[in-house]
């Protein structure tokens, strides 16, 4: 799985990174809509939520659908701009159905849609903007009515709400996150420059590659999708928010965007999810379940295990070699025996693997 970002049509100056303060507020309100999947960032979200007005946690609380599962494309903008305000005055050029449209393009399905009518236009557009937003909770389904009936009042609404995070914490924030976000995006700046596009993603990301042959960057995630970019360009956002996530938003009339998160030490090296699909399917099979338990209490020769396994030698040295393709197991020699261990590191992380798969 995958998602394919056609890239045959964009000239190379057209390829920007840069940086955003709304795409970082937008990542920003998801790690304090869901804590859990950044727990680097705990300590940072309790103490923020902790000192936010109430007011403005019930009106956050109010809005979070349009960043908690999936980002709004309201939160991923494609064109550049000065500032936090420049970027929310953009909000207000956009006239109703563009709105209203990059507010509700919110769905969990796993695939990319293709381009949403705006809801405004049809009443069975609109019902079924509304059957999506009910399907989510409530609040969404609240929400989306709120939308539909008054677009002009909410995003008058929604610019307060964001205007009032600037001033809460949001600006405090921006000042001590962009000067890094700005060295990296001018580091990516430079490799494109003198490198080409291929060395630039893959420093963005090891999860992003380029298929030179046919024009495409492919973004391994545990989701299908197609975006198509155009001679306006593709951009790129740092964030320091991101982590493990790698946001892709498709193209509305403007680039396309994708958001990266920035490396940071603690940040574990990203597993492709075909590795970690072939490290599932090895620890499926029941043999090989057992003889992982067996090497889990110290290594062990093929006639060992295959002896404790009531399996013949070449049976197990099979079902070994399969371990060993996965890079679940390895061996070593003791004079003329070869012993098989398991690598303790690296089976532990299978858990952590897959949820850094399915969150990217």
């Amino acid at each position: 799985m995958s998602v394919v970002i056609d890239v045959s049509d964009v000239p190379l100056d057209r390829v920007v990174f840069g940086v955003s303060p709304l795409a970082e507020l937008g990542a920003a309100l998801h790690v304090l809509a869901e804590p859990s999947h950044h727990p680097g960032l705990l300590e940072w979200a309790t103490e923020t939520r902790a000192g936010l007005p109430p007011d403005l946690a019930e009106r956050l609380y109010e809005a979070d659908i349009l960043w908690r599962s999936t980002r709004s494309d309201l939160f991923l903008p494609g064109t550049e701009a000065a500032g936090l305000a420049e970027e929310l005055d953009a909000w207000d050029r956009l006239d109703d159905d563009a709105f209203v449209v990059a507010a509700v393009e919110i769905s969990c399905a796993s695939s990319f849609p293709g381009p949403e009518p705006s809801p405004l236009r049809r009443p069975e557009d609109r019902r079924r903007a509304r059957e999506l937003a009910a399907a989510r909770g409530l609040r969404q389904a609240a929400f989306a009515d709120r939308l539909l009936a008054d677009p002009a009042g909410v995003r008058a609404w929604l610019r307060r709400l964001v205007e009032d995070c600037e001033r809460v914490f949001f600006g405090e924030l921006w000042e001590r996150v962009r000067p890094r976000l700005a060295a990296d995006a001018r580091h990516k700046g430079e490799l494109l420059k003198h490198h080409g596009l291929a060395r630039a993603v893959t420093a963005a990301s090891p999860a992003i590659t380029l298929d030179a042959a046919r024009g495409r960057l492919v973004v391994d995630k545990l989701q299908d999708g197609r975006v198509s970019a155009s001679d306006a360009g593709l951009v790129f956002l740092p964030t320091a928010f991101g982590w493990p996530h790698l946001v892709v938003r498709s193209a509305h009339g403007d680039r396309p965007v994708l958001q990266y998160p920035v490396a940071t030490p603690e940040t574990p090296p990203a597993l492709t999810l075909a590795a970690v699909q072939q490290r599932l399917d090895a620890v499926a099979h029941p043999l090989r379940l057992r003889l992982c338990r067996t090497l889990a209490r110290g290594p062990h020769s093929t006639t060992e295990l295959a002896n404790a396994s009531g399996v013949t030698a070449p049976e197990v040295s099979r079902h070994l070699g399969v371990l060993k393709k996965a890079g679940l197991t390895r061996i070593r020699r003791e004079g003329r025996y070869v012993l098989h261990e398991l690598d303790i590191d690296r089976v532990g992380r299978l858990g952590a693997d897959l949820l850094g798969n399915a969150l990217r």
